[in-house]
């Protein structure tokens, strides 16, 4: 999820979705959404576009929310 934008995150964000399983469904939920799309986009599954669009909002209101976690977590580990 983070491989694109910054790597340096991951390890904080499967240290974060170890401890909150909350975290851990959101990143359950955001692969399961990227294999969707990914499967739409390359035409191997058929989906109307607004029904896309939508899965695509709900993914990346899932990487902010997660995002955020991740840097909030960051901030109290390191002081």
């Amino acid at each position: 999820m983070f491989k694109e934008c910054c790597p340096e995150l991951i390890p904080l964000m499967n240290e974060l979705a170890a401890q909150n399983p909350h975290i851990d469904k959101l990143i359950q939920r955001h692969a399961e959404l990227n294999k969707i799309v990914d499967e739409v986009e390359a035409g191997r599954e058929h989906m109307d576009d607004i029904e896309l669009e939508k899965l695509k909002k709900e993914k990346l209101h899932i990487k902010d929310e997660i995002y955020k976690a991740v840097l909030e977590y960051k901030k109290q580990k390191e002081g």
